[in-house]
């Protein structure tokens, strides 16, 4: 039986957009990936970058809501929201919170640079913790 997992941020424009794209890549066909946002916006083109650079392309992934998702279908819910309020996802699931900060920002002097540098640690940090998941989860 496969395994259903769903990434919850606000925007779900980066780090339940890379988490989904990491988990593909690192769970295998076992799992059932998504991932949806309270908010939803569009994918950041950072998030898309940072994970080109493992080779996983999301250039084909959409920002999605949480309503478009079936409760029913999930079977453990990760939220990834440090200091913002993380969408729910009502019904029996099994919940973790990984508190990863939002490394998008509309702040202009916050450099291009200093982006990359912000979604590589948001993406390293995500990885390392599907690393634990793997091993939670059997």
């Amino acid at each position: 039986m496969k395994r259903r997992i769903l990434f919850l941020c606000v925007a779900n424009s980066a780090r339940s957009q890379m988490a989904e794209g990491l988990a593909r890549a690192l769970l295998g066909r076992d799992t059932e990936v998504q991932s949806a946002g309270s908010r939803p916006s569009k994918v950041n083109p950072y998030a898309i970058e940072a994970m080109a650079e493992l080779g996983i392309d999301m250039s084909g992934h959409r920002s999605k809501s949480v309503e478009e998702i079936d409760p029913q279908a999930v079977d453990v819910v990760i939220t990834l929201c440090a200091e913002e309020v993380c969408p729910v996802l009502p019904g029996r699931v099994r919940r973790l919170h990984w508190p990863i900060p939002d490394p998008a920002s509309s702040d202009p002097a916050i450099s291009a640079e200093e982006m990359r540098v912000r979604f590589r640690r948001a993406r390293d940090q995500i990885r390392e913790r599907l690393a634990g998941l793997v091993e939670l989860l059997g």
